[in-house]
């Protein structure tokens, strides 16, 4: 007897984003705020999380012209100050896309990095994301779910001194990734990582003012391009899962 179908294409409705409800943390700045707009554009409901709140209000502001919108100035590093954020998600009943986009980075040699930088980039890069991800799954198992994790290429592959605190992170960040997608995909839930390159954002031009190089953004990816790309995937058919996207910038600098 042929096995049934989990999935049934000529009723998905996945290409047709609007109405969902997302997360997306990070979403004061760069990558998260532009993913945040792109979802909007969707019309998609929108559930916002950010440490700065200034930044978050205005990426709100420009959102909530385009769809329903609720804004959380928090650190996730917090676990006592995501219980509002979790209590609204869970008044709802419904989550349909979690996007992780919030990131540190502290640069340094082995010798001259404090201990303390590294404890607070695992903090914000591994242990945020597992633990929303872990108070959010029966959410998402609801739905079906997607999680999209933003990764970093130093998540794939060392290149450059100075950022091994960094880098361990992002690699974790991958374990977590991969393992989570191999234990919920029975359950409908798809999870995408997106590694990227050098992007045009507020943490980049910090990382090249610390490499003493001029930041160029044009040269650089953009965020807009990496959350058309992410929106996109996210609007493919239940009957395909892209699981893993590595994107640099055209030009090499």
């Amino acid at each position: 007897m042929q096995a049934a179908q989990r999935f049934q294409p000529e009723t998905d409705n996945s290409a047709n984003l609007s109405g969902h409800i997302a997360l997306v943390t990070g979403a004061s700045s760069g990558v998260g705020r532009a993913i945040a707009l792109a979802l909007a554009r969707r019309g998609v409901k929108l559930c916002l999380a950010g440490r700065n709140s200034t930044s978050l209000a205005e990426t709100a502001a420009i959102a909530r012209q385009l769809c329903d919108v609720t804004s959380f100035p928090l650190d996730l590093n917090e676990e006592e100050t995501l219980q509002p954020l979790l209590e609204h998600l869970g008044s709802n009943g419904r989550l349909d896309i979690l996007v992780h986009s919030a990131g540190v980075i502290h640069q340094g040699s082995m010798e001259s990095s404090r201990i303390e930088d590294f404890d607070l980039q695992y903090a914000t890069n591994v242990r945020a994301p597992y633990l929303l991800t872990q108070r959010l799954l029966s959410l998402l198992a609801a739905t079906c779910g997607q999680v999209v994790f933003i990764n970093s290429s130093a998540g794939l592959l060392v290149r450059g001194s100075e950022v091994g605190q960094y880098a361990a992170t992002k690699h974790a960040l991958k374990a977590v990734a991969d393992s989570f997608r191999e234990e919920v995909n029975p359950k409908g839930i798809r999870v995408l990582t997106i590694y990227l390159g050098r992007t045009a954002t507020p943490m980049q031009q910090a990382a090249c003012l610390h490499e003493g190089k001029l930041y160029k953004p044009e040269n650089l990816l953009q965020p807009a391009d990496v959350a058309s790309l992410i929106v996109h995937t996210l609007m493919l058919p239940r009957t395909a899962e892209v699981t893993d996207i590595n994107i640099r910038p055209m030009i090499k600098t």
